[in-house]
C-alpha cells in the first residue's frame, strides 16, 4: 500500500508542479508592471525603475526562474505585494473559506445530482425520468452565474432567508457563518448537478444491463432490492470519481461565486492577484490547488478498495 501511495505521488507530482510554471511564465509575459500598480499613475520612470530592481523585477527571466525555483524547495512561497504578507500564511486563509464551501457544494450536488440521475436512470420510460433528464440538461446550459444572481434574488431579495452577500466567520455565530454560505455553495451544486445526473445516470444504466442483475431479476428479487443493494453498491465506484473530480473542480472554479457573494476565499485573492499583477499571490494559490487535486485524486484511489473488494494495490493481479 505505501509503495503505491508513493508511485501515485510521484506519478501525480507533475500535476502541482507544470501548472506552476506556466503561470510563472506567463504572468510574467503579460502585459502589466507590478512596480507601476504598486506607485500609482503619479510615479515616475525613475521610481518605478527603482522599485523594479528592489522587486528583481529587472533581472533577466532566467534568473528569476532559477530564484522561483530555489525559493519552491525551500517553501518560500514569497510576500504579497499588496497585503504584505506572507503567501504561505495568506493561501492557508482564504484556502479554509473556499474548502469549506466546496464541501458543502459537494455535499449538496452529491445529493441532489445522484438523485437527479438514479430517477433519470431508473425511471426513464416514465415522465418523471423525462423531467429528471431535463433537469440535468438545464443545469448544463445555464452559466454559473445565472444560478448565483437567480438564487440571491429568490432567497435574499424576495424571500430573505440569507444574504445577499458578504461572508460571516464562525466567531460571529454558527447560524450567522451557514447563513452566509449556503447561497455560494448551492450556487455551485446547481451548476454541477447536470454533470453529475448524467454520469450517475449512464452509470446505472450500465449496470442494469449486467448479468448479475437479469439473474436477480429471474430470481424474483424485488426490484427495489435490486436497485439499493446491487446496482446504487456497484455504481458506488463511479460516483466515488464523479465527487473527486467535483471537488477538485470545485476547489478551482470559484473565482465567479465568490465575487458575487463578496466571499474572501481563494477564487477572489486569486482575482485581485490577477488585476495587480501580484506574482507570489498567484503562483502560491495555483500551487496550493495543484496539491490539492493530487491529494483528493490519491484519497479517491484509495477509496476505490473500501468501496470494492476487488481493487487491491501493491499487490500482483494473476
Amino acid at each position: 500500500m505505501f509503495s503505491y501511495i508513493g508511485k501515485r505521488l510521484v506519478a501525480l507530482l507533475p500535476t502541482a508542479l507544470v501548472p506552476v510554471i506556466a503561470v510563472f511564465l506567463l504572468i510574467r509575459l503579460a502585459p502589466g508592471d507590478p512596480a507601476a500598480q504598486i506607485l500609482g499613475d503619479q510615479a515616475t520612470p525613475e521610481q518605478v525603475a527603482a522599485l523594479r530592481h528592489e522587486l528583481g523585477l529587472d533581472a533577466p527571466l532566467i534568473t528569476q526562474f532559477g530564484v522561483f525555483l530555489k525559493d519552491l524547495v525551500t517553501l518560500n512561497l514569497g510576500d504579497s505585494l499588496f497585503l504584505h504578507q506572507p503567501v504561505r500564511d495568506l493561501v492557508p486563509s482564504y484556502g479554509a473559506v473556499t474548502l469549506e464551501i466546496g464541501l458543502l457544494s459537494l455535499i449538496f450536488s452529491t445529493i441532489l445530482g445522484v438523485g437527479v440521475g438514479a430517477l433519470a436512470a431508473f425511471r426513464r420510460r416514465h415522465l418523471s425520468g423525462r423531467i429528471a433528464s431535463v433537469l440535468g440538461m438545464i443545469s448544463i446550459s445555464i452559466p454559473q452565474f445565472w444560478f448565483g444572481l437567480l438564487l440571491v434574488v429568490l432567497f435574499a431579495v424576495q424571500l430573505r432567508v440569507f444574504p445577499v452577500s458578504g461572508y460571516r466567520p464562525w466567531s460571529d455565530g454558527a447560524g450567522p457563518h451557514l447563513q452566509s454560505i449556503v447561497l455560494p455553495a448551492l450556487t455551485l451544486a446547481l451548476a454541477q448537478l447536470g454533470l453529475v445526473s448524467r454520469m450517475v445516470s449512464t452509470s446505472i444504466l450500465d449496470v442494469v444491463n449486467e448479468p448479475f442483475v437479469r439473474t436477480a431479476t429471474s430470481l424474483g428479487v424485488r426490484p427495489r432490492r435490486i436497485r439499493t443493494r446491487y446496482v446504487m453498491r456497484v455504481a458506488s465506484v463511479e460516483i466515488l470519481t464523479i465527487m473527486g473530480l467535483l471537488l477538485a473542480t470545485i476547489l478551482s472554479g470559484t473565482v465567479v461565486v465568490e465575487n458575487i457573494f463578496a466571499i474572501p476565499g481563494l477564487g477572489r485573492l486569486l482575482f485581485d492577484a490577477v488585476g495587480r499583477r501580484d506574482y507570489d499571490v498567484i503562483q502560491g494559490v495555483v500551487l496550493f490547488v495543484g496539491l490539492f487535486i493530487i491529494v483528493v485524486n490519491l484519497l479517491v484511489d484509495l477509496l476505490y478498495a473500501l468501496v470494492d473488494p476487488r481493487v487491491k494495490y501493491g499487490k500482483a493481479t494473476t
